[in-house]
């Protein structure tokens, strides 16, 4: 059984605050590292990985720091986010190199199982500048899984991936999840993190805001304050009569709708069909307007 942790960890760079204070336990199975563009989890992962020191605090893989420690990689493997693969190589020669770099035993072996792991044995004789951004990105998984490792980094994995392609990595990971594998992955997509992890991170503007099993951070996210833009038929009859229910937190009326904060996102969108049908006024539009993941974050980091 492989850990991953993260004690008090913070990074800097000069007067920017990349990461502030994270601590943070991987266990086996698959958690995902969720939070909008540049909150800070391709640092993390960096961090975790080796390649940046922590400016304050620790990051241990398996006991041992993570930091000056290429030993390290012979029970991690990592898919950074950024590409960095030779096009004139074919796959296959891609993953042996890697296979190799690790000292394997038997690295054709190891390269045929990563590739056949990665459904990608049809194209493995293909120069990697001929593939498109999804192919390119199951050949690196599969260079970063030649050795086995019993810890897998991988930053927006699913980038450029196809339905299908997406699928099939999907599974993939969920299998080495199920076998004792400690996964981390981080994605700005909620819908990714829902469909391949048991255990969500979530880290916004540095900080870690919100940690738990999916359905714990989807209930905050279900109950936090929502705001909804609506127009009907009688925009003030249905401010009137809305003012009386429980799970409006506020509303306005404007020239073009009505402007309505809810608390409970779930007890409103029930109430408001039967509260209109009462009052004779037909919705015409009901729009969330703070839907983006932005929002949502920005109200986990101050529960």
């Amino acid at each position: 059984m492989s850990e991953v942790q993260l004690t008090g960890v913070s990074r800097w760079y000069g007067n920017v605050v990349a990461v502030n204070d994270v601590t943070m336990t991987l266990g086996p199975g698959v958690t995902g590292l969720l939070g909008p563009n540049g909150a800070g989890k391709t640092t993390v992962l960096h961090m975790m990985s080796g390649f940046l020191a922590p400016s304050q605090g620790e990051v241990r893989v398996d006991g041992r720091p993570a930091w000056r420690n290429p030993d390290v990689y012979r029970t991690l493997g990592l898919v950074a986010e950024r590409e960095a693969v030779h096009g004139f190589l074919t796959a296959w020669e891609f993953v042996l190199a890697s296979a190799k770099l690790h000292r394997l035993p038997d690295p054709a072996a190891a390269a045929r199982r990563a590739i056949d792991l990665v459904d990608m044995r049809e194209a493995q004789d293909r120069r990697m500048q001929t593939f498109s951004k999804g192919m390119r990105q199951r050949t690196r998984v599969a260079a970063a899984l030649v050795h086995e490792p019993r810890v897998l980094l991988l930053d927006e994995p699913f980038n450029g991936m196809d339905p299908r392609q997406r699928l099939h990595m999907m599974g993939v990971l969920h299998s080495l999840g199920d076998t004792g594998h400690t996964i981390l992955f981080s994605s700005h997509i909620l819908e990714e993190v829902e469909e391949v992890s048991g255990t969500v991170q979530v880290i916004v503007a540095g900080r870690l805001a919100a940690s738990g099993d999916y359905r714990t951070i989807r209930r905050l996210m279900t109950h936090r304050p929502h705001v909804f833009a609506i127009r009907s038929t009688d925009d003030r009859r249905l401010a009137v009569a809305l003012v009386a229910e429980d799970s409006v937190a506020g509303l306005d009326v404007g020239t073009t709708g009505l402007t309505v904060r809810a608390g409970d996102y779930g007890a409103f969108t029930r109430a408001l069909p039967k509260i209109a049908l009462r009052e004779g006024v037909r919705v015409r539009q009901l729009i969330p307007s703070d839907e983006s993941l932005e929002s949502v974050f920005s109200y986990l980091v101050a529960t």
